[in-house]
């Protein structure tokens, strides 16, 4: 059974900014590679939710994008919401803000 991905307003902004830094930063060949990780991962977490690490709070999983990007998101019935990107450099309780 395929759970039904929802992206959270919150989740959607975050990687649209890491879109755009990427594009002001980067070359197009990165930002495909973060777009084909982020599908892959999406397409993983939609087949199994738990596959990836807890992240500490309770029913929220981190999955990691990049070794620079995690996403987070909980797993509600028959869907997965995406809560949200986070950037890994920066300090770790701030994750869940």
């Amino acid at each position: 059974m395929a759970y039904e991905i929802v992206w959270l307003p919150k989740a959607a902004k975050r990687y649209n900014e890491i879109i755009e830094w990427l594009r002001l930063n980067w070359s197009d060949k990165e930002i495909a590679s973060f777009i084909a990780r982020t599908k892959i991962v999406l397409d993983m977490i939609s087949t199994n939710p738990s596959l990836y690490r807890k992240s500490g709070k309770e029913n929220v999983h981190e999955a990691i994008i990049t070794k620079h990007n995690l996403l987070l998101y909980r797993k509600k019935r028959n869907k997965v919401e995406l809560m949200t990107f986070f950037d890994t450099r920066q300090n770790p309780a701030k994750k869940l803000k």
